[in-house]
């Protein structure tokens, strides 16, 4: 469903996360952490940074952190620079026009799997997948 690149993006915030507000996070020591080779890693973390989801600082002390509290970012906050799941539905048949008016097949069933699902990124946070009663890394 998620791409493998989202889904190393939602890995690497929400171990920004659990540490909120500490210090910087080098990206190597990030990438230990959630298992992600570093060089991909990195290119993801400056693409959050531009998304504005993640803040980055040079230096010995540097590194990245969120840009606002977990509460604040919405997990399509975080998979939108990868990943299309909450705009414009796209048709499970390839269709260029598929409508209410001219329905594929599976139109009227994706439909409202596809609302859930968009639902489902835009309203939960990254704090609600801290809290959820794991305490173990996604």
């Amino acid at each position: 469903m998620l791409s493998g690149t989202a889904q190393y993006a939602l890995r690497a915030v929400v171990q920004l996360a659990r540490g909120y507000p500490g210090a910087p996070m080098r990206a190597d020591d990030l990438a230990t952490a959630v298992n992600v080779p570093r060089n991909y890693l990195s290119k993801i973390l400056h693409q959050l940074v531009r998304a504005g989801v993640l803040s980055s600082s040079r230096g010995k002390h540097g590194g990245f952190t969120l840009s606002v509290p977990p509460h604040e970012i919405a997990m399509l906050d975080v998979v939108s620079p990868f990943d299309d799941v909450g705009a414009q539905r796209s048709c499970l048949f390839g269709r260029l026009e598929c409508s209410d008016e001219d329905p594929c097949p599976a139109h009227d069933r994706w439909r409202a799997t596809a609302e859930q699902l968009s639902t489902f990124f835009r309203e939960t946070t990254i704090a609600d997948v801290l809290s959820d009663g794991t305490g173990t890394a996604p």
